[in-house]
């Protein structure tokens, strides 16, 4: 009986090394079609009802102007964590410039380890919902908010507390059941 030769070991090798990676790949694939948000928000914020962090941060259309964490005391805001290079930051922007439109709240752009010529030229493309763009280029003051990445929500409420996050888009039904709802109670003073 002859041995099979060296090139048809290498292809069934080849042949298999593929089927396992695919196979990978699927379980992949399943486990993040599958995870639910409880899955994703299963680490809750430490800042949750402490003080938001304090930074001084530069405008992203303004370099040489500085906004500190003091001057957005005084009402609530809403500070989104965004990238021109997100995928998920497009899928949300929609959702987001809608919610702007409400003028229910302030809505403030957290733009992270961008190129402002980038983060410029995607709000260009896709609008400003934003009253305002901080920019934080290497990620420094992203460490002491706990931000994963982007995209990531914040409700920080007059006094300058976190309120609430939301890791990854927000969708309508975020909005509505769940962001709303914590401004409704704001708003009555509880």
């Amino acid at each position: 009986m002859n041995a099979p030769s060296a090139p048809r070991r290498s292809r069934v090798g080849l042949v298999i090394g593929a089927v396992v990676f695919l196979g990978f790949l699927a379980l992949m694939f399943y486990g993040v079609q599958h995870s639910d948000r409880a899955d994703r928000e299963a680490l809750p914020s430490p800042l949750i009802g402490k003080p938001a962090p304090e930074f001084a941060l530069p405008l992203l259309h303004e370099a040489g102007h500085m906004v500190t964490s003091k001057e957005l005391l005084g009402t609530p805001y809403v500070l989104n964590v965004w990238g021109s290079w997100c995928p998920e930051c497009r899928v949300e922007h929609p959702v987001l410039t809608r919610f702007a439109l409400t003028k229910r709240v302030r809505v403030i752009g957290y733009n992270l380890k961008d190129e402002p010529e980038d983060a410029l030229r995607w709000l260009e493309q896709f609008g400003n919902p934003y009253m305002l763009v901080l920019a934080d280029r290497d990620g420094r003051a992203a460490i002491d908010w706990g931000i994963y990445g982007a995209p990531e929500t914040f409700l920080v409420d007059a006094r300058g507390i976190v309120r609430w996050k939301h890791v990854g888009a927000v969708d309508d039904a975020i909005i509505d059941g769940e962001l709303v709802p914590l401004l409704d109670q704001l708003e009555a003073g509880q």
